[in-house]
């Protein structure tokens, strides 16, 4: 695996979040991988986007109209052929901030790792904000939805979902370590009522955390949630690794 070529993906579309975004992430992954690597950003808009990133165009899933999108785009990282690219690809949400070394990412055993469900970690189901895969490899899995939309739709909420269980079934589905890639949101955030008076923490052992649900990394920054008496104090360290 480690004479592959080595691609950082990521995805922008929309406008909830901007060029700034990948940028950061790019400088947060070029500080944290001594490994060679590209980074590609499947995109509908490059504009802003540092020239060191390749951007391309997203590929298209073609969904009914309709259909809410629930993150299904994702599915398109598992073409057959994706733009031409070969190797093995780590997937990084572009809200993510890493705190540390990303090299293991790469190197761990496996022929998909995925994060584990943070608050039902009896299920099999991954959180996709953090996944390594060999592009290419997993071609199926795209293909079944598309041949089954309404189907999948009925028996799944959104991608990771999908994608955990239709891998599981093929004995391909791994894990990343546990403390690896911790949520903000459950263990960084000190319990209440210290968290009134004690900063967010970066969890012992994080290399990435993951900014899901009601706060994301300028809100963590600020001090801000978007949900009424979950009050934290700003997370000063974000602005220390969350920058070009």
């Amino acid at each position: 695996m480690n004479a592959a070529p080595r691609t950082v993906l990521c995805m922008k579309w929309g406008t909830k979040y901007g060029p700034e975004y990948v940028n950061r992430l790019y400088g947060m992954v070029s500080r944290h991988l001594t490994l060679p690597f590209q980074m590609v950003c499947l995109t509908d808009d490059a504009q802003g986007i540092r020239a060191e990133v390749r951007c391309l165009p997203i590929p298209p899933l073609d969904l009914p109209p309709g259909i809410p999108e629930r993150g299904w785009t994702k599915l398109v990282t598992f073409s057959g052929d994706l733009h031409g690219l070969t190797g093995t690809a780590l997937f990084l949400d572009v809200d993510v901030v890493i705190t540390g070394s990303l090299d293991d990412f790469f190197e761990l055993p496996g022929e998909f790792l995925i994060i584990h469900d943070y608050k039902r970690p009896w299920r099999i189901t991954g959180n996709s904000s953090v996944y390594r895969f060999e592009l290419g490899a997993h071609a199926d899995l795209l293909a079944y939805f598309r041949d089954h939309v309404e189907a999948v739709r009925a028996r799944y909420r959104n991608e990771q979902a999908y994608l955990s269980d239709f891998l599981h079934r093929q004995g391909k589905l791994a894990y990343w370590p546990k403390e690896w890639c911790p949520s903000f949101k459950y263990g960084a955030i000190p319990p209440w009522p210290s968290n009134y008076w004690r900063e967010p923490l970066i969890p012992q052992g994080a290399r990435i955390v993951i900014f899901h649900g009601e706060c994301n990394p300028p809100d963590a920054l600020a001090g801000r949630r978007n949900r009424r008496f979950r009050f934290i104090r700003p997370a000063g360290w974000v602005a220390e690794h969350w920058r070009e």
